[in-house]
């Protein structure tokens, strides 16, 4: 079948695993574009209806199990005769192979896995489904540690058409519970004596039943002990051994009551305080041993020719032949004596017999007293101080007004009954809970809105937000957790929500070299892409950034933002460079006075040239950078005070040959002004005649 679509949406990849009722393949889901597990029906059983109908059927049961030990059912389908299921796929092994290269393994790691196969098992046993098939080849190990329960429920549509199958039940039966063997109706405890099994297995890398056949390895579940897992493997500690001892009694009743107790016992059977505790010891043990039946071997035929042949008379010495040579002859007085002591024991026997059964008929009725309302224990043990037995089989019912533990119905009441009678009991779960969705990762307005289908409050719904890098409004964590049991009508359901990255303020950029910018915005956790650095012409100095994007400083971003920069490459091709010269005198000739010089021009307005004290006239440098759209400003300030300001066009015109004028200079003194005019003065002394 390799190479075969089924339902034009499963690949058939290669085959991977198969048992007496199914083959496994690895596949490919063509929609989803995942790899899958394929579990088809061989085709023996494609006509059997009754088979198919519950091999689907129990398909159906097992998906509605959501537990991350249990392997996911994703579909069910037929293509003409052939019936599949698909799986989750795991990429790993199963427990049967890992026994099989590394038994036994070290105590913590089989502790390990039979915790996860515990809490599997309560998951199932809470939905009301029996494994019935515990075994390392149903127990899957991913790479990544995570053990996975297989093949929920498909154990139970076995019919005798598969009896001989290989690998079915015949291959289960080392596996099988003393009431499986008796072929009565098992239970959730049952599971619980199939993993004892299985952990005596991975610590001991044997079984503890083996036989010439099915038959006799069944029969050894009924009536043998088994070999102690630590005489087999000494260094098992004490308290993990009296857990395989617990699971594995052949009576029901002493074993784990659920796999939630088993697993609890698991938990903690590891911790230094519990290593040495003393070993288990059940008094049914020695209670059994007393009262084993002794069997009195079956007469074989070649005894039975002996007892009945007739005397063969010899000769006159009556000697007689055997296979041994010359004998004694036999005192004929033995067989007649032998056989008349058996005809008295089976009578006596039979006697005893009829006189029990006749003593049970005759028995008289006596009154059932009505349990319902107890604890479990004290029903049991009122029923049994009464004369009556309980039905192995105790059924579990979900009640809103009865507690956990609870007996909620006994199947007879208030009634006369036989002496010894079974008594069937219904114990209470406790309120029917639901199970906690998986949220995280949905938008909150979406969790909200299936917690409130789900019967929860919408004052119980509480959003708790925090930073993260995630869409705002996603949810992040939840408690409870994904899978978790709940009563909707208590529940409160805290949500963490993003409200996404925290933002900070914008560093400026603006001035700084293009290295500078770029340490910056790594160091601020900011993106600069290398096709966002622009190269531009600018008034700003050649190689400094003068524009940022999307955010100017102090402007709010959120790490990761990506950034771009203009960095300048020169001035633009249009700009003209005005080379100046301001002569400026003190205010008095002789005493120092400070000059401080302002100037404007296309690099911006109010740019400090600088501050320069004098006490004499001196003609100072300036140099400007006009654009056809910018002209340029010059402006003198003396000891504080405004003293001149004049325009720079930027058009060339010729230059002016008026000196800064003094105001502390009397206007009618020709001296000064023809001094200042003679020296050459030009408060703007520009190239003259400089045509562009």
């Amino acid at each position: 079948m390799i190479g075969l679509t089924l339902s034009g949406r499963y690949e058939l990849l290669a085959r991977v695993g198969g048992g007496g009722m199914a083959l496994v393949y690895k596949a490919r889901d063509l929609l989803l574009n995942r790899l899958v597990a394929v579990k088809v029906l061989r085709q023996q059983f494609t006509h059997d209806d009754d088979f198919v109908k519950r091999f689907r059927r129990e398909a159906q049961a097992a998906a509605s199990l959501s537990h991350p030990n249990i392997v996911s059912i994703y579909d069910v389908g037929q293509v003409e005769d052939t019936h599949y299921i698909v799986m989750e796929f795991i990429d790993g092994a199963n427990l049967n192979e890992i026994i099989r290269d590394r038994a036994p393994l070290q105590a913590d790691e089989a502790v390990r896995v039979a915790a996860q196969i515990c809490d599997a098992l309560e998951h199932a046993h809470h939905n009301q489904i029996i494994h019935r098939d515990i075994k390392p080849h149903n127990i899957l190990m991913g790479n990544n540690g995570r053990v996975k329960v297989t093949d929920f429920g498909i154990a139970r549509a076995v019919t005798s058409s598969t009896i001989t199958q290989t690998g079915s039940v015949i291959g289960s039966v080392h596996y099988f519970s003393p009431e499986h063997a008796k072929g009565v109706p098992t239970g959730e405890k049952s599971d619980i004596y199939s993993l004892g099994i299985v952990l005596y297995q991975m610590l001991t890398g044997s079984l503890p039943f083996l036989g010439e056949s099915p038959i006799s390895v069944a029969l050894k579940h009924l009536q043998d002990t088994f070999e102690r897992p630590r005489k087999v493997n000494p260094h098992i500690p004490q308290s993990v051994e009296n857990i395989i001892l617990k699971a594995m009694r052949k009576n029901p009743q002493e074993r784990y009551q659920s796999a939630r107790e088993m697993y609890q016992d698991l938990d903690t059977c590891l911790q230094p305080n519990r290593l040495n505790e003393p070993a288990a010891i059940y008094a049914s043990d020695e209670d059994d041993e007393a009262d084993k039946t002794r069997i009195i071997p079956a007469i074989r035929p070649e005894m039975r020719n002996t007892l009945e042949a007739p005397a063969v008379k010899g000769t006159d010495s009556e000697d007689r032949w055997n296979s041994q040579g010359l004998e004694e002859p036999k005192r004929r007085w033995i067989i007649p004596t032998v056989l008349g002591i058996l005809a008295i024991v089976l009578i006596g026997v039979l006697i005893w017999a009829v006189a029990e059964l006749r003593g049970q008929l005759n028995s008289e009725d006596i009154r059932v007293p009505k349990v319902v309302g107890m604890k479990l224990d004290e029903a049991e043990k009122t029923l049994i101080d009464a004369g009556f037995t309980i039905d192995e089989l105790i059924l579990k019912e979900a009640s809103d007004t009865v507690d956990e533990g609870i007996v909620l119905k006994q199947s007879k009441i208030d009634v006369d009954a036989k002496e010894g009678s079974p008594i069937q009991l219904t114990v209470s779960t406790g309120k029917e809970l639901s199970v906690m969705p998986d949220l995280e990762g949905k938008s909150f307005e979406d969790a909200k809105k299936l917690l409130e289908d789900m019967g929860i409050a919408s004052e119980n719904i509480l959003p708790s937000e925090i930073f993260d890098e995630s869409e705002p409004g996603t949810v992040l964590k939840q408690n409870p957790k994904p899978d978790e049991e709940f009563d909707p009508l208590t529940e409160t359901v805290t949500l963490t929500i993003s409200k996404g990255e925290e933002a900070f303020a914008m560093p400026n950029l603006i001035g700084k070299t293009e290295g500078e910018a770029k340490a910056t915005i790594e160091k601020n956790d900011l993106k600069l892409p290398a096709d966002k650095i622009l190269q531009e012409p600018s008034y700003a100095p050649k190689g400094t950034v003068f524009k940022q994007f999307p955010a100017e400083q102090n402007e709010m971003v959120t790490p990761g933002t990506e950034i771009s920069i203009w960095v300048s490459s020169g001035y633009p091709a249009d700009s003209r460079e005005q080379d100046l010269e301001v002569t400026v005198s003190p205010a008095v000739e002789g005493e120092s006075s400070t000059i401080r010089i302002v100037y404007s021009d296309a690099r911006g307005d109010n740019i400090e040239w600088g501050s320069k004290k004098i006490s004499a006239m001196t003609t100072f440098p300036i140099k400007l950078i006009l654009s056809p759209e910018k002209d340029g400003k010059i402006t003198v300030y003396r000891d504080g005070q405004f003293l001149q300001e004049e325009p720079v066009p930027y058009k060339v015109i010729p230059a002016s040959s008026t000196p800064v004028p003094d105001p502390n200079q009397s206007a009618e003194d020709p001296s000064t002004a023809d001094g200042a005019a003679a020296e050459g003065s030009d408060p703007v002394n520009g190239e003259q005649g400089n045509q562009e």
